[in-house]
């Protein structure tokens, strides 16, 4: 009798939301009209519309970078002061 081979374990989705399209487009919004016609025009489903809506919604709005530490406190800029040939160049505290 020939072995079963081990199942792969089941992914469970991921929880949804509910959309409440809107009666007609706004700024905040769109009809499904609208939703349906950028599917026909881009060849893809109403629900892949809504990812690449959303897709660039946070291209657009989110930073790509890792927020950084603040400002250099006064050790790190006396370090960097330190390192820095004395002379050749004049630093700036500010850049505007």
């Amino acid at each position: 009798m020939a072995r079963n081979a081990p199942r792969a374990p089941r992914k469970t989705a991921p929880p949804g939301i509910l959309l409440r399209y809107r009666d007609r487009d706004s700024a905040l919004g769109v009809s499904r009209d609208t939703t349906l016609t950028l599917a026909r025009e881009l060849g893809v489903s109403e629900t892949q519309v809504i990812h690449y809506a959303l897709s660039l919604l946070a291209r657009q709005t989110l930073p790509s970078y890792q927020p950084d530490e603040g400002a250099l406190t006064d050790r790190q800029l006396e370090a960097i002061r330190k390192l820095e040939p004395q002379g050749r160049m004049k630093g700036a505290t500010r850049l505007f």
